[in-house]
């Protein structure tokens, strides 16, 4: 099983109330093989929510108490992202998930970029909170970003 960010599979549990619908995962969603987590509501924060970034970091800077989140309103959200991530590492101990495939950019669940904790469009290198986690402990994490058919269908067990 593969934890996916809910998002990715077109539930409307973006910050904006939207969603990320991804063809290709949506391609094999039949098989019953996604966990759909939105770390953000897991962690109590409604859908919609206003933009969150961390401030000068990364996910595993927050992670480590170094950095926090912070939404465009100035509000410290760090307790629910970190409650969140803590609570898709679960959903992962409770299934047989054997990796995550994560929305990039996210504060959350980037795996690659995450925004400069500016509010101003600019992206740097780093992880989002739950995407550190996971990683931390050793759950493989990918981007929606580099998926491929044939990525997936590894991930799935199909080839």
């Amino acid at each position: 099983m593969i934890l996916i960010s809910s998002c990715l599979l077109g539930l409307k549990t973006r910050y904006d109330g939207e969603d990320n619908a991804h063809s290709l995962l949506m391609k094999y969603i039949h098989l019953g093989q996604y966990v759909p987590v939105c770390p953000e509501q897991l962690g109590g924060l409604s859908t919609p929510r206003l933009p969150a970034e961390i401030t000068d970091g990364s996910g595993e800077d927050v992670l480590m108490g170094k950095r926090t989140v912070i939404n465009i309103e100035g509000r410290d959200v760090t307790a629910e992202f970190i409650k969140g991530a803590n609570d898709a590492k679960q959903i992962v101990n409770s299934f047989p998930i054997t990796s995550a495939i994560l929305k990039e950019r996210s504060p959350s669940c980037g795996v690659h970029q995450i925004y400069n904790g500016e509010f101003n469009a600019t992206l740097k290198k780093g992880k989002g909170v739950t995407a550190a986690l996971l990683k931390e402990h050793h759950i493989p994490v990918h981007s929606e970003e580099e998926l491929t058919d044939e990525l997936l269908k590894k991930l799935l067990g199909l080839s």
